[in-house]
């Protein structure tokens, strides 16, 4: 990963934000170790740290077209910036690096903000246009790679990180508590709110203008929609095969590096599935990366990974409580918000022992949202199916209950087994009446008694509304992919 942080000032840049703009790259320093660069003009700051995997020796940041006109920094990979170089040089345009940062230029050079729709990756760039004024930010279509902005009057100031911003001077530091509920309630922050009132994240799939004071949000793309009942064609084994080629092939364009790559491994299906398939791609032998828990209670690796490739170079570590909480206050620091989910802490330990001998890993990483494997998924089906919504059948916080949708109540659907029956024949007749099922709209699920609605979690039910005409189950993956 890199780390991006700059500003634009329409009133001009002043004597000390040359200074300023060190501070906020440098800040980002964890985030890119083995570089940095600098650009600056009368109206506009560009900050990048570098971690090096592609085009090692040329691809430093900031980075320009032919002529200075325009200037990026860029954090994440393009994975298809080949087939794009091919493409764009054949429009005419001159390359003098290897790097896909390069061809994130010239596609904004060809294509302007639409360069985004072309992109397969993961990314979050800053584009400064001198010639037009104009600064563009943008984030990859499921939010992989984060990116945060924030007004300051008549500038804008954006960074990889949070505390990249403070570290401008700016803006304040302090905390929103307002956000407090739908954080506690639901684990994370719908749209753009964040526990620092002072930035906003720029959302998964947006893209930001901002020239001449004026800042424009706007949405590139969204989740697919499922094909309508009855048009699906092919069995579930023509689907199987085409699932296993998409994954290969997104391994494979995963392997785009320079430098030496790994794969972290758990107990879990996902991890191995990347691992045995990675496996044969490399050419050699691969490095896995484990953590464990010295309480077996918690521990995946006290059961074996479904399949481990046989040419392995396997690398563990083992923390207890201890190590757990020591770590917290880091891991607090790295995410700048509160750390809601403890795997955050596990993951830093072997990312740790990851980096003593790659510096790129493979993960399992959105397995469960693209496959429905959360527990939340299938309950929240069997209550939707029952009437009864999942998750507000209390007010967060207060306790109030919200309407009954069913005579039977929804903390008894929450307790009952999934499939009662058990076997394929539930599931299939189960799932055959959820997918005739279609969600309620927002403001119903989230409604107070006497019809109020509950403006505390409002943000996370705006999700829901973009996803109006899906079934329950695509809903609900459309949803867990934007948030």
């Amino acid at each position: 990963m890199c780390g991006i942080a700059g500003f634009v000032a329409h009133d001009g840049i002043g004597p000390d934000d040359r200074e300023r703009l060190v501070r906020m790259r440098d800040v980002l320093t964890h985030r890119g170790p083995d570089d940095a660069g600098l650009y600056m003009d009368g109206v506009a700051a560009l900050g990048h740290r570098r971690l090096s995997i592609v085009d090692v020796a040329g691809g430093r940041q900031p980075l320009s077209n032919e002529t200075d006109t325009v200037w990026t920094v860029f954090n994440g990979e393009i994975y298809n910036h080949a087939e794009l170089r091919a493409e764009l040089q054949r429009a005419g345009h001159t390359y003098v690096t290897r790097s896909d940062t390069e061809t994130l230029v010239h596609a904004y050079e060809e294509w302007g903000d639409a360069c985004v729709e072309r992109l397969r990756g993961m990314f979050a760039f800053a584009i400064w246009d001198t010639a037009r004024q104009r600064l563009l930010l943008a984030r990859d279509r499921l939010g992989i790679k984060p990116l945060y902005w924030a007004r300051a009057g008549s500038r804008l100031v954006f960074g990889s990180e949070i505390k990249a911003i403070l570290e401008s001077g700016f803006v304040e530091a302090r905390a929103n508590e307002a956000a407090l509920p739908e954080l506690l309630a639901m684990r994370s922050l719908a749209g753009t709110r964040h526990c620092s009132p002072a930035s906003a994240g720029c959302r998964p799939v947006h893209v930001l203008s901002f020239a001449g004071d004026r800042a424009i949000l706007k949405r590139y793309w969204d989740v697919p929609a499922p094909p309508a009942a009855g048009t699906r064609s092919g069995s579930r084994e023509d689907d199987t095969r085409r699932f296993r080629g998409m994954l290969e092939e997104s391994i494979r364009l995963r392997l785009m590096s320079d430098v030496p790559l790994g794969v972290f491994l758990s107990g879990g299906i996902d991890s191995s599935a990347i691992a045995a398939l990675m496996a044969p791609m490399v050419g050699r032998t691969l490095d896995t990366f484990s953590v464990a828990f010295a309480d077996r209670a918690h521990n995946e690796l006290a059961s074996p990974a479904p399949w481990r490739p046989p040419s392995v170079r396997a690398h563990e570590i083992v923390i207890d409580d201890r190590d757990f909480f020591t770590a917290l206050p880091r891991a607090v620091w790295h995410e700048d918000e509160p750390v809601a989910h403890p795997s955050s802490i596990p993951l830093h330990f072997v990312s740790a022992l990851a980096r003593r001998h790659v510096k790129v890993v493979l993960t399992g990483e959105g397995s469960d949202e693209l496959l429905a494997g959360y527990g939340r998924y299938p309950r929240a089906l069997l209550n939707w199916s029952l009437g009864a919504p999942t998750s507000t059948s209390r007010r967060p916080c207060d306790g109030q209950r919200a309407p009954a949708r069913s005579m039977r109540p929804a903390g008894s659907a929450l307790r009952a087994p999934v499939l009662p029956g058990g076997g394929p024949r539930a599931r299939d007749d189960l799932l055959r009446q959820l997918r005739r099922h279609r969600h309620r709209a927002p403001a119903e699920l989230l409604a107070a008694p006497g019809g109020r609605r509950l403006p505390r979690t409002a943000p996370t039910a705006n999700w829901w509304t973009g996803s109006r005409g899906r079934d329950a189950a695509a809903c609900s993956i459309a949803c867990s992919t934007r948030t």
